[in-house]
């Protein structure tokens, strides 16, 4: 498959105001993108967008929305759609996740988790999919994880939402790929984005080291280059994944629940 090109082009950056959002916003513009920056950080999506358009001279956008609430997405359409703007890139990448154990966890919090990384996400690729299909151009990056490939215990809400991003993102691909779309699920580690301190647990980390943000982007990239239907960051974490497929998935579950039980219980 050809090199995507990107000068020129608009993507809508989901989760833009820090970590992986950010390094694949920057990136993007120092690839002569242009670029919708969408997160709940109004004073950090506005310091970025002025950061990308004086650094590379694009045009970048901030939306500040907390695609989290209901009819948020909808609401992100609109105004992109308000602006007169054609997305060709869309990257879901914002998300959350809870640790501990399930019962001791806010019910809210965790309805917020599946709206944030799962259904804003659909709701995205509903509205700017089909415009791709007609002009049989365009990239959706779904940003899933690790834990996407095994059962999560003490973040059960968590890897649900993940595998559903990985298992939607594989059929998209399956979909689209002969019709000029590139969908590719993006499936980090533990990664150093304070993704964990936002959480309020190093247990989730499951003990991994910690790659970067631009690591994880760039492997989208490659992704996206070789028109896989996903992509894992770091051999290491290549490995494991494939190695849980051999092993009873039971097992997996109870070695995943001693390594990433929370320290007060």
């Amino acid at each position: 498959m050809k090199s995507y090109h990107y000068r020129g082009k608009l993507a809508v950056v989901t989760g833009a105001s820090s970590g992986i959002g950010e390094a694949y916003a920057k990136e993007l513009a120092a690839q002569g993108c242009h670029v919708v920056l969408a997160a709940r950080s109004k004073e950090k999506l506005e310091a970025l967008a002025q950061e990308i358009k004086r650094k590379h001279g694009v045009q970048a956008y901030a939306l500040p929305i907390d695609l989290s609430k209901a009819g948020a997405s909808r609401q992100l359409a609109e105004r992109i759609a308000e602006l007169d703007l054609t997305v060709d890139i869309l990257i879901n990448n914002a998300g959350f996740g809870t640790h501990g154990r399930f019962e001791d966890i806010d019910p809210e919090r965790e309805q917020e988790e599946m709206m944030l990384n799962t259904a804003a996400l659909v709701d995205l690729t509903h509205y700017f999919l089909p415009a791709m299909l007609g002009r049989k151009d365009g990239i959706i990056v779904n940003v899933a994880s690790m834990a996407a490939f095994m059962p999560c215990p003490y973040s059960a809400v968590y890897g649900a939402t993940k595998a559903f991003v990985l298992s939607f993102s594989e059929a998209l691909w399956a979909e689209t790929r002969e019709r000029g779309v590139r969908v590719l699920a993006l499936c980090p580690g533990a990664t150093d984005t304070g993704f964990f301190d936002a959480v309020g647990s190093q247990e989730m980390a499951a003990g991994r080291a910690l790659s970067t943000p631009e690591n994880v982007v760039r492997a989208a990239f490659r992704g996206i280059d070789k028109g896989s239907s996903y992509i894992i960051d770091g051999r290491g974490n290549y490995m494991s994944a494939q190695m849980i497929r051999f092993l009873p998935r039971h097992r997996i579950s109870l070695l995943m629940g001693r390594i990433s039980r929370p320290k007060s219980h």
